[in-house]
């Protein structure tokens, strides 16, 4: 046999063996470390996604707290005068009126026999900032609660 074909036949056998044993440490680092960048971003988008979920679900609350003082206005032709009562005093006045959201928003309510101010504040995590008010006009505000600024 030639030289250069028996040279030739060793590389290849060479290469084929070499190309056998598998990824290298470098190519499965760099596989851990795109896997991660994607986690990272999945879970920031899922938590996001979770927390707008709860700040609707506060709204409601709101809502459902403003039609049941709403009803008070129609029965007695004033709202019940209350200062800074919190959730569990309101849920003790305004029967049943549960909110979804007590694990994660404390809620007040300051009223006057014409007006009332109800508010949701957010308690830990990516909601600690987030308050929610809603008042007599039915005009509700949001502020600190993310990229969800309209009511």
């Amino acid at each position: 046999m030639p030289a250069t074909l028996e040279k030739f036949m060793r590389e290849t056998v060479m290469n084929n063996a070499r190309s056998e044993r598998g990824f290298t440490f470098v190519e499965l680092m760099v596989v851990a470390v795109i896997v991660t960048i994607l986690a990272m971003i999945a879970t920031n988008a899922y938590d996001n996604y979770v927390a707008r979920g709860k700040v609707q679900a506060a709204k409601a609350d709101l809502t459902a707290l403003a039609s049941k003082l709403e009803d008070e206005l129609q029965r007695n032709l004033v709202y019940t005068p209350h200062n800074n009562i919190t959730t569990d005093a309101i849920r003790h006045a305004y029967k049943g009126w549960t909110p979804s959201q007590y694990r994660d928003f404390t809620y007040t309510l300051q009223s006057t026999p014409t007006t009332y101010t109800l508010k949701a504040q957010g308690i830990n995590g990516k909601l600690s900032t987030c308050v929610l008010e809603l008042n007599e006009s039915t005009i509700g505000y949001i502020s600190g609660c993310g990229a969800m600024t309209e009511w």
